[in-house]
């Protein structure tokens, strides 16, 4: 089964909007395991208000949505593990070396190197604008996302 776990802050807002996106993409989940944790989430928070919106608003229902922190068992049951900015990658891969070689930029599944903004806090704009970086690297970069999640190398 190919595994991704998107990881954000508070998994309020980016992550969980990234897993909502991404299984809309998917259209058909059979064999893909597709879920959100933050590396500093106040488990059972619901995801932001204009999360849902944003997400609404592509025809995604997240409603069901609730924040949880990150963890070992966690880190051990995706093959692959895309963070929204460097400093997430660093705490990851600090806590977790043993999984280290995992967890990567979001935008580095289209062959880049850049952070995705936070939203939280901002405009209905901002997440809009949020929602479409997420989307165009999980578009764009679908073959290199379908090949990690399932442990292939490279």
């Amino acid at each position: 089964m190919k595994s991704v776990l998107f990881v954000c802050t508070a998994n309020m807002c980016r992550s969980p909007m990234a897993q909502g996106l991404f299984q809309a993409q998917l259209g058909n989940l059979d064999g893909w395991r597709v879920e959100s944790a933050g590396v500093a989430a106040l488990d059972g928070s619901p995801a932001s208000q204009k999360t849902l919106q944003i997400l609404a608003e592509r025809g995604i229902d997240l409603s069901f949505h609730r924040a949880r922190q990150i963890d070992h068992p966690l880190m051990e049951q995706f093959a692959l593990i895309l963070v929204m900015e460097q400093r997430h990658k660093s705490i990851l891969q600090s806590q977790f070396p043993q999984f280290a070689s995992k967890v990567f930029l979001l935008s580095e599944m289209v062959g880049e190197e850049w952070e995705v903004d936070d939203p939280g806090g901002g405009t209905l704009e901002d997440y809009r604008y949020t929602a479409f970086q997420i989307e165009r690297v999980l578009r764009e970069g679908i073959a290199r996302i379908e090949q990690l999640a399932q442990g292939a190398v490279g």
